[in-house]
């Protein structure tokens, strides 16, 4: 069993940044073998893929909505996922999630993930 904590959301002006953070702990020795994502879900809608990091720092975004805005790292030594989050609009508004897949190539795709943290909240005022 892997527990993700995830820590880092709050308030915030449009246009300001934020650097959520995803501590992993557990069953991590054998943590080459994961993937880490980071997801998000607005009320009222789906959640959505936002960006993730294979454990030799390979990334993919969804790009439609965070293209060169954020950006996603990787502390593999102390087992934690970072999103730097700049130029944040009130549509980035959402619970942003943690979540690790046992993949050494990461996906888009939540239910290829296995565990999830439990999320924090990010607003951001107009």
């Amino acid at each position: 069993q892997v527990r993700l904590v995830e820590s880092g959301g709050g308030l915030v002006q449009a246009g300001d940044s934020l650097r959520l953070s995803c501590a992993a702990s557990g069953r991590t020795a054998s943590a080459v073998n994961y993937s880490m994502g980071w997801f998000r879900q607005a009320p009222g809608k789906e959640r959505e893929f936002v960006a993730a990091i294979s454990w030799t720092g390979g990334t993919i975004y969804n790009v439609d909505s965070v293209k060169g805005r954020f950006t996603i790292s990787r502390d593999s030594a102390k087992n934690t996922v970072h999103l730097q989050m700049n130029g944040l609009k009130p549509e980035d508004t959402a619970v942003y999630y943690c979540a690790a897949e046992r993949s050494v190539v990461p996906t888009t795709d939540q239910y290829e993930y296995d565990f999830w943290g439990q999320g924090t909240q990010v607003t951001v005022s107009s």
